[in-house]
């Protein structure tokens, strides 16, 4: 396989950038995409609030994911939360994903994580079926919530 991952370096910053536009292309939501280089740099490496793994095959970067700790109050325990991953199309059903969740299961294992979670959209049926393979359960009770933008800050403020 020559797979080989490899922690993201603040000069990967635009790399970094490029990939989550090319997520967001796949999910149909490239309109969404208001990360920038600055943002991503400050809140990545300066402020440490997400690492990035990268997938490399012959020295080119194929694939990334993101990812962050939360914390579960009834584990007891931080998690790794994976916020995003993706690989080019070119080197999807060739393994490298399922690779790449392993890598971060262990990595989630060696900080005593109590679990990995993640989020897919309701229509990635290929996704879906991937995860249900590696033995992933959907938490099918429970729904995202999101507040963002001026429904964010108008809350905040009032």
């Amino acid at each position: 396989m020559g797979l080989e991952f490899r922690y993201a370096k603040r000069d990967d910053t635009e790399l970094i950038l490029s990939f989550i536009k090319n997520l967001a292309e796949y999910e149909k939501m490239s309109d969404d995409v208001v990360a920038d280089t600055a943002t991503l740099e400050k809140e990545i490496f300066d402020d440490k609030k997400a690492e990035v793994l990268f997938a490399e095959v012959d020295g080119k970067e194929i694939g990334f994911a993101l990812f962050f700790h939360n914390f579960s109050t009834f584990v007891g325990r931080s998690g790794l939360y994976l916020e995003d991953i993706y690989f080019l199309p070119e080197y999807r059903g060739k393994g490298y994903g399922k690779a790449m969740l392993k890598k971060l299961a262990s990595i989630a294992a060696a900080r005593n994580c109590g679990r990995m979670e993640w989020c897919c959209l309701d229509w990635n049926k290929p996704s879906i079926d991937f995860y249900l393979s590696l033995g992933a359960k959907p938490m099918s009770e429970w729904t995202i919530y999101r507040l963002s933008g001026d429904e964010l800050k108008n809350f905040g403020e009032g």
